[in-house]
């Protein structure tokens, strides 16, 4: 009988162990690296940077925002100096970001003064 209860009390706590752990949310982060044309006055890189700043409050499927100049001291950058981290609770939100107006009018923006862009997107854990 004692066995029969510990084996229960096992697979019961292994039950709600599971199901916790399988509805975590996870989140989805869309890392954009830019390296601006040596052409590009601190006026337009302000510009690019406010533009980016704007678009969480212009487009509803993006749940978090930062971003930050490149302050690392390690020379393996390759010129990149900024990041712009955008946070989506889904592959399909991020979908829709893409080709949302708001930001392909970003793009156009930005474009002529990019000379270098990463992109990175995974799953946060």
């Amino acid at each position: 009988m004692k066995k029969a209860l510990l084996f229960l009390t096992v697979i019961a706590a292994a039950t709600i162990f599971t199901s916790s752990m399988l509805n975590q949310k996870k989140t989805l982060r869309h890392v954009v690296l830019f390296k601006f044309k040596d052409s590009s006055t601190p006026a337009d890189v302000k510009k690019i940077e406010e533009a980016f700043k704007a678009l969480p409050k212009k487009i509803k499927t993006i749940t978090a925002f930062e971003w930050g100049t490149n302050i690392s001291t390690e020379g393996v950058s390759q010129g990149l100096t900024h990041c712009f981290l955008v946070t989506f609770a889904s592959e399909k939100d991020r979908d829709n970001y893409l080709p949302h107006p708001e930001h392909k009018a970003f793009v156009d923006l930005a474009g002529p003064h990019i000379d270098k862009v990463t992109v990175v997107d995974y799953w946060a854990e």
